[in-house]
């Protein structure tokens, strides 16, 4: 699994969305530095909110989604990487089925304010940035 280079960490100065925009049973993909696609995504179930980066543990560079928000199995009870079809669990990100299995996803902590969803803490972006 590949290791995020915290050098390039930026701190968040706007929430992800208002808590009411996530949809409980489902999932949202986010672009919080605004790199032109999402490189996160949260599931919410009930109460709680599970954030992970959107890359499988399989191939670092591999998206989770099939479409927009879609990061959810069809029964919405794992997340599945719709590239190489492992599922996850969802409070765990530990993939249960697939060629990554005993894996994790890499969760993206998540704190709400005001009814605002914030990342807690630096976020790093999607894809390391190039010395010039």
């Amino acid at each position: 699994m590949a290791t995020e280079d915290l050098t390039q960490a930026v701190e968040l100065t706007e929430p992800l969305c208002h808590l009411s925009e996530l949809v409980d049973g489902r999932s949202r993909g986010f672009d919080p530095l605004g790199e032109g696609r999402d490189t996160m995504f949260v599931v919410r179930q009930g109460e709680r909110l599970y954030g992970y980066r959107n890359h499988c543990p399989h191939y670092d560079q591999a998206r989770m989604n099939w479409k927009k928000d879609e990061f959810l199995n069809g029964a919405r009870d794992r997340i599945m990487c719709f590239a190489h079809g492992a599922l996850f669990d969802i409070a765990s990100g530990e993939c249960e089925i697939g060629p990554c299995l005993g894996q994790r996803l890499t969760s993206v902590k998540l704190t709400v304010r005001d009814g605002q969803v914030w990342i807690s803490g630096p976020y790093v972006p999607g894809r390391p940035r190039r010395s010039s």
